[in-house]
């Protein structure tokens, strides 16, 4: 089965039509490595409410958001301004920094992590609730976990289109694991109690020696009960059927658990295998804009695929805001290369195999002649990669033509110099760097770079205007939670009864079509 968008179609016009954001997710830290237990600063605004500054799993866990943009350097220039704020707000607050690694800072124990508060209102409370749900399924170690995520769309590709892209994405994604994974190591406070395969790195530190990305492999974020789900990628409404069954399937464990615990307060927001949509977790997701108050499923079904959000890229810590223009425009290259080729369906056995080529990038990347399976056969992790980059070069020459400049191409060049120097990867460059200066201490090395980053960032322009833009949109943000709050008359308890019903989740497509008849 050929994907009908060929690279024939990709037009100028088109290709200037791509568009992407990002979110950004970095734990707060204290000068010495351990996590900040602080609440989340008012002066950044509503966690609940802000467009671009909110908060991911904890209280501690800052989430950064651009807008969508057209132009790689225009995005990457919003999501340094916010950085430029929030790095200003902090230091008015006390001597708190982001984290730099995707692999956390000194943890407490577990239940001391503390959990993202939005306020009193229902669609607050659901938020905090379904993070009460997360940290008792996983462990709220799991959860502080952070990573950079890549929203990408292009004009005029179908449903069948982006799930043919998403396919090839999860085929090929063992090559974005290796150039790009830069948590090769992690603190012991991570894995305190808990079976592991790292080696340990002087005491000070656990790793794998040629790890690529722990994040993404079997320490990330896994489970037995998502395990248990084979989701295939074929059609919009064979995913929707998937994730439908897994969101209203009782799963034991959970029920176990209860919505509530003994003394009445909330355990979860269901007892089903998946609380809500975001609780799958992927390396890329079909998405699309939702209306307040909407399911995400609801509105896939209803209006098909927006865009794609790429979930896999680690946070660079020798980048200032954890990713690059050079970065940024390889992941174009990619997205339209798994768009254009040839995408054959998926099948159990395939979804099977690509979990054992990502666990295995993740842990033994850069390890001399590894060897990944296409199709139940071998093939070198190396080989397989190069012949990626090879198909990508007219791609990039399209990209090149359409922008004028030889940006794309070059970014392919770094990536194939990569390929065949490994020690160059980031995953190397943390280990080297730990081993040389930093007496191999993952706390040592990553708290170095991040004042370092949080002094590069201090010491940029700034002007009033963006201080007080960035004031104005915090005030707003609490003004919009306020409301919220006040026009709220509906008992939690209903609210979230209604939320979690299967009703909420739209109708499969043909379902929808005999209604609209009818």
């Amino acid at each position: 089965m050929s994907n009908p968008a060929a690279a024939s179609e990709l037009t100028p016009e088109r290709l200037l039509g791509i568009r992407r954001g990002i979110e950004k997710e970095s734990l707060r830290a204290l000068p010495d490595g351990k996590l900040a237990l602080t609440p989340h600063p008012i002066a950044l605004g509503s966690a609940l409410t802000h467009p671009h500054i909110t908060t991911d799993y904890s209280e501690s866990q800052l989430e950064l958001i651009t807008g969508v943009h057209a132009g790689v350097q225009a995005c990457l220039d919003e999501l340094t301004e916010t950085h430029q704020y929030t790095y200003r707000t902090l230091r008015e607050a006390g001597d708190e920094m982001l984290w730099v690694s995707s692999m956390p800072c000194g943890l407490p124990t577990d239940e001391t992590i503390p959990l993202g508060r939005y306020g009193s209102s229902n669609i607050g409370r659901a938020k905090s609730v379904y993070r009460m749900g997360l940290g008792h399924r996983y462990g709220r170690r799991m959860q502080t976990i952070s990573g950079i995520h890549y929203n990408w769309s292009l004009p005029g590709v179908s449903n069948a289109q982006y799930f043919a892209l998403i396919r090839n994405f999860r085929r090929h994604a063992f090559l974005l694991l290796y150039l790009f994974g830069a948590s090769p190591a992690v603190c012991p406070t991570f894995v305190e109690g808990r079976q592991h395969e790292l080696q340990a790195l002087g005491g000070k530190a656990l790793y794998m020696p040629h790890g690529t990305s722990l994040r993404m492999g079997r320490l990330g974020y896994q489970s037995d009960a998502q395990a248990s789900l084979a989701v295939s990628y074929n059609s919009l409404e064979g995913y929707a059927a998937s994730l439908h069954d897994a969101l209203t399937r009782p799963w034991p464990a959970y029920e176990a658990l209860g919505v509530l615990n003994p003394g009445g307060d909330y355990n979860q927001l269901a007892t089903s295998l998946l609380q809500i949509e975001n609780e799958f977790y992927g390396t890329i997701r079909p998405k699309r804009t939702i209306f307040q108050g909407e399911r995400p499923l609801h509105a896939l079904r209803e209006r098909g695929v927006e865009y794609v959000e790429v979930r896999l890229m680690d946070l660079d810590p020798f980048e200032p805001v954890g990713i690059n223009a050079q970065t940024m425009r390889f992941l174009d290259v990619f997205l339209l290369h798994c768009l254009q080729c040839e995408s054959p369906s998926d099948s159990p056995q395939e979804i099977a195999e690509l979990a054992r080529n990502q666990h295995l990038t993740a842990a033994r990347g850069r390890e001399p002649g590894l060897k990944l399976q296409r199709g139940g056969r071998a093939v070198a992790l190396a080989d397989w990669g190069l012949e990626l980059i090879e198909a990508c070069g007219p791609i990039a020459r399209r990209l090149d033509a359409a922008h004028a400049c030889s940006d794309y191409s070059a970014a392919l060049l770094s990536a194939r110099t990569m390929l065949g120097e490994p020690d160059r990867l980031p995953s190397a460059r943390v280990l080297t760097e730990m081993a040389s200066g930093h007496d191999n201490s993952f706390l040592r090395f990553v708290r170095a770079r991040s004042k370092q980053t949080r002094e590069d960032l201090l010491a940029r322009p700034w002007t009033p205007q963006q201080q007080l833009r960035f004031e104005s949109m915090a005030r707003q943000s609490l003004e919009r939670q306020r409301a919220i709050e006040a026009a709220d008359t509906m008992p939690f308890e209903i609210f979230r009864q209604q939320y979690v019903s299967p009703s909420r989740l739209g109708l499969p497509a043909r379902a929808a079509t005999q209604k609209v008849l009818a």
